[in-house]
Order: structure tokens, then sequence, then C-alpha cells
């Protein structure tokens, strides 16, 4: 047997090997084990109520907005079911994103004082197993409804996946300044929730940005759901160009939050671990 020569590293520790890369896949590939099954069970009934969950709140809010405020004509297409969900839909895959990232530290506390677990780690696993499981609710209600009713709806998956593209980033991006904010300063979250209650109503999910008056515009404009929302139903509107939206304000807007969000965590690290307990 060849004996190892003086001063030998592994090349698993060796500078510029692709052991960071394997061991960031492993501590990512874990959290999202773990929280597949901290969130949903270890049944298949819990993955099924992920899926159920947000359909039925697509049903009942629709039909609450169909009857009781008599929004049956949309102001796209024919089908005012199929209108609401394009714009609660992507809506609510932000309100995910975010929420999921801004708690994360606080979820996995006790394993970020493990040198081998990164807060990024803990942050990416939340986020890959919202968005995929998001993806399958939002593949499984378009599909239902264009099988089962009459739309006139025409998919390009072009501007959904770009749509999807931004409500993720700016999830991100939003959630990382509440990673930080949110342990640091607990009345935070209450002001936050009571300050972001209103966008579901400014944000175009039952209204069209392009219907509001010019002075609204002229402020609404600069809120990124708008542009995200009205990307999501060109997808599904070919006549709707939205040619206000501007992905790039979008994606600038989510990195610049995440960027000052990873500089302040990456600050105040044991601080916010700390606080979290």
């Amino acid at each position: 047997m060849r004996r190892k020569p003086v001063g030998f590293v592994p090349a698993a520790q060796r500078p510029g090997s692709f052991s960071l890369p394997w061991r960031t896949g492993r501590s990512v590939g874990a959290l999202v084990l773990r929280e597949m099954t901290t969130t949903y069970g270890r049944s298949f009934g819990g993955y099924l109520w992920a899926l159920l969950e947000p359909i039925g709140s697509v049903l009942i809010l629709t039909i609450v907005f169909s009857v009781g405020l008599r929004l049956r004509q949309p102001s796209l297409g024919i089908s005012f079911p199929m209108f609401y969900a394009t714009g609660m839909l992507i809506f609510m895959l932000y309100v995910r994103i975010q929420q999921k990232v801004a708690t994360s530290i606080t979820y996995s506390r006790s394993l970020l004082r493990y040198p081998a677990v990164r807060f990024f780690d803990a942050i990416l696993a939340r986020v890959l197993l919202n968005l995929v499981t998001h993806m399958a609710v939002m593949v499984l209600i378009f599909s239902s409804m264009i099988l089962l009713f009459e739309t006139r709806t025409i998919v390009d998956l072009r501007w959904i996946l770009m749509a999807t593209a931004m409500a993720t980033a700016f999830g991100i991006g939003v959630g990382m300044v509440n990673a930080f904010l949110m342990p640091m300063f607990p009345i935070y979250a209450s002001l936050f929730s009571i300050a972001t209650t209103p966008l579901f109503l400014i944000s175009g999910v039952i209204f069209l940005f392009d219907e509001m008056p010019n002075s609204a515009q002229d402020i609404l404009w600069y809120n990124p759901l708008v542009h995200i929302i009205a990307m999501m139903r060109r997808g599904f509107y070919g006549q709707y160009e939205a040619s206000f939206v501007s992905p790039l304000y979008v994606f600038g807007v989510s990195l610049l939050l995440a960027v000052v969000g990873y500089i302040l965590i990456s600050r105040y690290f044991r601080q916010i671990v700390d606080r979290s307990f």
C-alpha cells in the first residue's frame, strides 16, 4: 500500500476543488428533506394538502369576488375565475417565497450553529421547495380551468416563466431584508404586516393597472408586483401587451434588496441566531 506524501490534502479539501458546491448541495438537499417532513409530514396526505390549500383559497375568493362584488365580466377574456387566478397565484408565489425566506434563519437556527451549514443554504432550500410546490399548484389549477371551462386563453410559456422568475426574485429580495429586520427588531414584523396589507388591492390582482387613473398609475408603477402580475397575464391573454412592464426594474430592485439583506445578515449573523432562540 502506497503511503500518502507528507502534506497530502484530500482532493475534496484542496483550494479550487468542487468540495464547496458539493457540500452546499448536500446541505441544501438535507434541509429540503427536513422541511418536507416537518411542513407536510411523512404521509401522502400532507403533500396533497399543500396542493389543495391554495386551490381552495383561489376557489373561495373567486366565488366571493364573482358573486359578492358582481365582477362576473373580467377585464380580459370571458372567465373571471381565470382572470383572477392569473393574478392571485403569482401574487401568492411572491408572498410564500418572501415569508419562507424571511423566517429561514429562525426556522433552521439550531442547524446554523454547525459550520457545515450556512444561512444561504437554509434560504436556498426553502426557496427551491416552495417554488417547485407552487409551480405544481399553478400547473394543476390552470390546466384544470383550461380543460373544464371556456377561457379563451392562449398560453405563452415565455411570459409565464418570466413572471415566475420575477416573483421569485422579488420574494427573495424582500425576504432577505426581512430575515435581518424581523429577528433584530421584533416590532418590525407587525409593522410590515400592516404596511403590506393593501398590496392585494393595489397590485392589480382584481383590476388591471391600465384601467386605473393616471395619477394612480404614476405611483403604482413603482410597485414591482404590478409588473409581475401584468407579465403573468400577458402569458395567458395574447391581446394584452402590458407595455408598461419592466423586468429590468423588478430584477434590479430584487437584486439590490438581496445584496443589502445578504450584507446585513452576514454582518449580524450571530446576533440574529441568538435572538431567534
